[in-house]
């Protein structure tokens, strides 16, 4: 495994192993003369600013790093996975010696951050895993399957499909194929789901029911796009609805295809309160939010990005301290190489109920971005 190299003895001396708090501001003589800001010099690397998720999750990282004195070069590529690769070769040029990468497609950074590893950098995967190549280090995600068996106990619990209630017209949705994260959800979710589809419980008239979790791909929303999402629920309403049946739950993996689903059902002339079907998520987007609070969505999975900045923060510290990052995970994460070595954080449910307690009180939104 990559390992950085010590710092310098005045480093250790104000304090790095206790955190970044130490390093010197960039321009400062100190750093100038010491090379201290070369330990700390961070590349992020994050997907797209189309989903709003990603943007407060680089730019929160990127303001607890400067605050330290760190150097750090963040970009989103767009998502685009050659812009991905020349902005990370860009970064390791420009002195990066820590990389934080969400990746676009987690099968084709390989070449670029084995160049890195041949430079001494050390690479964490942000949130998505990267497969195919002994060049990661070290992974930070929230526990994905669990979002999925929250998305899909949530479902089972509320249409009581345990006491035997059904049968319910169900679509389901995945995220996009080249996204690793987007396999743990939906498997999370199908291991629910599936049985119920089995006895009959939950009809999918689309036929887009996959029958194992390797099939999940065969429904996936390629870059988690929400005008995709509008248009395969349009086509399945258009084609599956015709004689007067109605949706009664989806399953969507996440806050961006939920909107777009709910675009389709809301043009298709459902109506909240009446005959709108329960709809599932995962971000807790202001838009979604809002539309939990107007019944146009029954729930999100709540992954506090926060906590996930700062965990990575925490990881940076001990590298640039020379230390090993602290991990709980030694064992699910395999890229095809090697089990990456993993911090997991929890997810949690958020309903139109705690909206306020839970995303509002602890600071995540204002009440005025959610209208409340």
């Amino acid at each position: 495994m990559t390992r950085m190299k010590h710092v310098s003895t005045l480093f250790l001396a104000l304090g790095l192993a206790a955190g970044l708090s130490a390093c010197a501001p960039a321009g400062s003589n100190d750093a100038a003369e010491d090379g201290d800001t070369a330990d700390c010099n961070v590349g992020i690397s994050m997907p797209t600013r189309s989903l709003e998720r990603w943007i407060n999750d680089g730019e929160g990282l990127e303001e607890k790093l400067k605050a330290k004195g760190c150097t750090v070069d963040l970009q989103y590529a767009d998502d685009k996975t050659d812009q991905q690769i020349s902005q990370i070769q860009n970064q390791v040029a420009g002195g990066a010696k820590i990389l934080v990468v969400a990746a676009i497609d987690g099968k084709t950074l390989g070449p670029a951050l084995e160049s890195a590893k041949e430079q001494d950098v050390t690479v964490i995967a942000y949130d998505r895993l990267i497969n195919g190549t002994d060049a990661v280090d070290y992974y930070a995600t929230f526990d994905n399957y669990k979002v999925g068996q929250l998305q899909g106990e949530f479902i089972e619990e509320q249409l009581g499909l345990a006491d035997g209630e059904g049968p319910f017209n169900l679509e389901p949705f995945a995220g996009s194929p080249d996204d690793n994260n987007a396999s743990f959800v939906f498997s999370g979710a199908w291991d629910v789901l599936l049985p119920y589809v089995e006895s009959g419980q939950l009809v999918v008239p689309s036929g887009k029911s996959p029958a194992d979790n390797e099939g999940w791909t065969s429904i996936g929303i390629l870059g988690w796009k929400s005008a995709d999402a509008q248009s395969e629920m349009d086509n399945r309403l258009q084609s599956f609805y015709t004689g007067g049946d109605k949706v009664d739950v989806v399953l969507s993996p996440n806050d961006s295809l939920a909107l777009g689903i709910e675009a389709s059902l809301q043009a298709a002339g459902y109506t909240p309160g009446t005959d709108w079907p329960l709809i599932t998520g995962q971000d807790a987007d202001v838009a979604n939010i809002k539309a939990l609070l107007a019944d146009q969505q029954a729930m999100t999975v709540w992954k506090d990005t926060r906590e996930l900045g700062t965990q990575v923060d925490t990881m940076i510290a001990s590298l640039v301290a020379g230390e090993d990052p602290e991990v709980n995970d030694t064992e699910t994460y395999d890229n095809e190489v090697k089990v990456v070595p993993t911090y997991i954080l929890e997810p949690q449910v958020v309903v139109k109920d705690d909206v306020q307690s839970t995303l509002v009180d602890s600071g995540f939104v204002t009440a005025g971005d959610v209208g409340l």
